[in-house]
């Protein structure tokens, strides 16, 4: 496992992971935290054992439907520094669970797939930090101080960009456009992937010249 910890290709595909993950839990919690529906309708009239009457029955709760959002926050926003991903994953970990037995337990057709992937996409994360994580179950931890592009603090102000631009757009935009949403955060990644890997190539090449 520590062998593929130093390789370039997964430190990428976990920090993006992080990224996806964070950037969608936050991008989902304000439109709770803000009081309004999931849904565009009530769902109020349709049958007792549908998922939209259920989604009805959580948002007239009132209290527990921000509660929910404010949970998806910080789990998001959390996974998206980098810095503190392993306490996003946790967090995050019975949220997600939580949200894959549901899309089981009534009809949301292909649903499943996409929370059954980000489920475990989130045990993936948690599964990459093992080594430090496995203190929770009295197990003895191992600390990597070697040198991986999740540590730079270069990834962790693309997560801060993500993360504000996502909190800022869905906090002030009502009728969101998920397409503008999207292209803006693949283009921000971009960015950052480009910039990310450059950082790195010189970062080694400055190593082997002072070997």
């Amino acid at each position: 496992m520590n062998s593929i910890k130093e390789k370039i290709v997964p430190q990428i595909l976990i920090i993006y992971t992080r990224y996806l993950i964070g950037g969608a839990f936050v991008f989902a919690s304000l439109i709770k935290i803000k009081g309004h529906r999931f849904t565009s309708e009530s769902g109020e009239l349709n049958p007792i054992n549908s998922a939209w009457h259920f989604f009805e029955t959580m948002y007239q709760s009132g209290l527990y439907w921000k509660f929910i959002g404010i949970a998806q926050l910080i789990a998001g926003f959390l996974l998206m520094t980098q810095r503190y991903s392993k306490l996003g994953a946790l967090i995050n970990l019975p949220i997600i669970l939580n949200i894959f037995i549901i899309t089981l337990s009534y009809y949301f057709a292909y649903t499943p797939v996409v929370t059954g992937l980000m489920l475990f996409a989130n045990l993936l994360l948690i599964f990459w930090e093992w080594n430090e994580i496995k203190i929770l179950f009295n197990l003895t931890p191992t600390f990597d101080q070697n040198i991986r592009l999740e540590k730079d603090l270069f990834w962790q102000i693309i997560g801060l960009v993500l993360f504000l631009f996502t909190f800022t757009y869905r906090l002030l935009i009502n009728k969101y456009d998920l397409v503008f949403w999207m292209l803006t955060c693949v283009l921000i990644s971009l960015f950052g992937l480009i910039i990310g890997l450059y950082r790195e190539r010189k970062r080694k090449i400055n190593l082997q010249q002072h070997l």
